[in-house]
């Protein structure tokens, strides 16, 4: 008997050690550590308490799920198993010191013992293989979702650089095949059309290279710090306004200062985006509304204006960078594909959330972001 049980444990032991990787080794080495330290715990504890032999299986049983949490095959839940199967035999059960199996209602102690040891094992591979699963599934998502955002980015791209660029190039090749013959006001408003492309082309690609920054081959690199909120929307508007002093904006922030871990110049960039929409595509006739709120949770930014709307159909594509249609002569080089969309990478990146939505004169653009110490599931 006890040759076979030794031919049976050695045969284990090599099946194991038969395979060459590190991980392989690691589970081997886990588990034979893991092993011995529980049973010099539990021999310990036996001396101290002698009578105490029935939590002695408990300790080896929490000590094969942990081996099977910590290792990637289900055997080296089962060598536990029958190591500790062998252990209590042989150090805890009378005669001791010796392997008995003969003993009247033992080989049925063995058995549960046993197959309580292999349930164990299982359940707990199956349980960090399920998280396994589901975490590969989550990464599945994330890569899904850039994916399309690269994808939308390179279609919104031919519209909203290319158009500008023609643009420049129609204006510039006027300037100088007619430049003897064009008036002064000719020339002014020929300069000025190359200026205001050149500007929405550095804008561009200020969102362009805001995308580089929200992730470095797959990984989150955003080096998010507490900011106050007031200060990063006043920090936008004021540049807003310099870029475009015909530019007319309300901002209301509530008396509390309203703080939430952040990129701020993001953030900022954001915000941006929102108010330059407002301005080229809404056909506002009042000043645009820029205001904080809050609740328990979140910070929310609001950009409204007081134009258009936005078309029921393209309400709920309007952040997938699909190059919008114009709506007037004045914002035909100007598409809103892009922006929205990084605006969306930018808030989903901050684990917050980006919404639109028609009010009653015109349209409303809104953000959120957790407040400081809350903490919220990656959503990119």
């Amino acid at each position: 008997m006890r040759k076979y049980i030794w031919k049976l444990f050695t045969h284990f032991v090599n099946l194991i050690s038969h395979t060459h990787t590190f991980h392989a080794h690691f589970s081997l080495l886990f588990t034979i550590g893991t092993t011995i330290a529980a049973t010099l715990l539990t021999y310990l504890y036996h001396k101290i308490n002698p009578s105490g032999a029935a939590n002695i299986g408990l300790i080896y049983i929490l000590t094969i799920m942990l081996i099977s949490y910590h290792t990637d095959k289900y055997r080296y839940g089962i060598l536990a198993a029958i190591i500790s199967v062998f252990c209590i035999n042989y150090l805890y059960t009378y005669p001791f010191y010796e392997f008995n199996f003969t003993m009247t209602g033992y080989p049925i102690t063995f058995l549960v013992m046993y197959m309580i040891s292999i349930l164990s094992s299982a359940t707990t591979f199956h349980m960090k293989d399920q998280a396994r699963k589901i975490q590969e599934d989550e990464k599945l998502i994330m890569e899904a979702e850039k994916e399309k955002l690269r994808a939308n980015l390179l279609r919104a791209i031919s519209h909203d650089l290319r158009t500008p660029l023609t643009s420049m190039i129609g204006a510039s090749s006027s300037y100088l095949e007619n430049g003897d013959t064009l008036d002064p006001q000719d020339k002014t408003d020929l300069v000025q059309q190359i200026y205001e492309d050149a500007n929405w082309l550095l804008h561009m690609v200020e969102n362009l290279l805001s995308v580089t920054r929200i992730t470095s081959n797959g990984v989150n690199v955003l080096k998010k710090s507490p900011e106050v909120i007031e200060e990063v929307l006043f920090d936008a508007v004021n540049t807003m306004r310099k870029r475009y002093p015909e530019f007319q904006v309300h901002v209301s922030v509530p008396e509390d200062l309203l703080v939430a871990p952040m990129d701020p110049l993001l953030i900022k960039q954001v915000i941006l985006n929102l108010l330059e929409n407002s301005w080229f595509h809404s056909n506002s006739k009042k000043p645009a509304n820029c205001y904080l709120s809050s609740d328990e949770q979140q910070i929310y930014v609001h950009v409204r204006d007081y134009g258009n709307g936005i078309p029921k159909d393209k309400l709920e594509y309007i952040f997938d960078a699909v190059p919008s249609a114009p709506s007037s002569a004045t914002d035909s080089r100007k598409g809103m594909g892009i922006g929205l969309s990084i605006c969306k990478a930018i808030i989903r990146a901050h684990n917050g959330e980006i919404a639109v939505c028609n009010h009653t004169e015109g349209t409303e653009f809104y953000f959120s972001l957790p407040k400081e110490g809350m903490h919220f599931e990656q959503n990119d």
